[in-house]
């Protein structure tokens, strides 16, 4: 009997994470790890196949940290997920809003509600992560507190909901990004792309004016950039970059070209886009997202069942370019 393969999330069972897991994923088994830094240690050491990692949220901006991860060496970027968040004030059954004095959840979950909690009047406590803080309210028994999390974990530490969706934002998402040991670089052609890659410029001035050129002369399209501290310098600087196309498109290579002449970089993955990516080109508007959310990476032919069919990359066949 061949073993189930195993996908990494941060948090405890009942996360956002480990719903992402079981969107993209539902025949892999996903195993919970406390911390990012254990995610991708055990991708690593080859204990899961796979991890699902969080790297930003429409309201509340980047996910802490995940920049300095992402470039260890043996782990590369093989698709991306965009997964509606949907967040609901959990307490004790028979406890109601009134009996409420605090709400505990990871940061990420309080900043996207501030506004609920403050015309709510609660104090935000924050915890390792959201479904911990749900488990930590069930055992704790204390009707004064309450938890922000989803509905799986209310019925995994079977709590009550006592607001649903007390997100300030309709739009609430968070990307994914799916990671791998394996360099599985979607091949040109089979649809719109994205390549991930860091860079960090030479001291020098106008470095990045000039390691950016390339870019906006071959008219590529980037779609992030963020920039942080590396190792604690104040004059070195490294960027984390998405652009939309693949290396083996004549005008991304050029950029690249010219890329090295000015910085040193390390491309993270080439992966497909995700659908939700057209789909808010064609929304000029946030509009709040269906409850069925559309998947990510690349194909695996699957049927869709009451939602968008399931692309995502498979590891069970080579990769198109590696």
């Amino acid at each position: 009997m061949t073993a189930r393969q195993r996908i990494a999330f941060q948090g405890e069972r009942g996360a956002n994470s480990h719903i992402a897991c079981r969107d993209v994923y539902p025949d892999f088994d996903a195993v919970p790890y406390p911390t990012f830094d254990e995610c991708f240690s055990a991708l690593e050491e080859q204990a899961v196949d796979l991890a699902m990692i969080p790297v930003e949220n429409s309201t509340a901006g980047r996910v802490a940290d995940i920049h300095l991860l992402l470039p260890r060496p043996t782990v590369h970027i093989i698709g991306e997920y965009f997964l509606p968040i949907r967040h609901q004030l959990l307490g004790l059954v028979g406890a109601t809003l009134d009996d409420i004095k605090t709400v505990h959840s990871h940061p990420q979950a309080l900043a996207q509600c501030r506004a609920g909690l403050r015309a709510l009047g609660l104090v935000a406590v924050t915890a390792g992560d959201t479904a911990g803080a749900a488990r930590e309210i069930a055992e704790a028994g204390d009707p004064s507190r309450a938890a922000i999390a989803s509905r799986l974990a209310a019925e995994a530490y079977g709590l009550e909901v006592l607001r649903a969706d007390l997100e300030d934002e309709a739009h609430n998402t968070t990307r994914f990004l799916i990671l791998s040991t394996e360099n599985l670089r979607a091949a040109a052609g089979i649809g719109p792309l994205v390549t991930t890659f860091v860079f960090k410029v030479h001291n020098r001035p106008s470095a990045l004016y000039k390691a950016l050129g390339g870019f906006a002369t071959g008219g590529v399209n980037m779609t992030k950039l963020e920039s942080y501290m590396v190792g604690g310098h104040f004059v070195a600087t490294q960027f984390l970059a998405d652009i939309e196309g693949s290396p083996e498109d004549p005008a991304v290579a050029q950029a690249f070209e010219e890329l090295s002449f000015y910085a040193d970089h390390r491309i993270l993955g080439v992966y497909r886009a995700s659908r939700y990516r057209e789909r808010q080109r064609l929304e000029p508007a946030p509009v709040a997202m269906a409850a069925a959310p559309e998947v990510a990476p690349y194909a695996a032919n699957r049927p869709a069942v009451d939602r968008l069919a399931v692309d995502r990359p498979a590891l069970d066949r080579p990769a198109a370019s590696r």
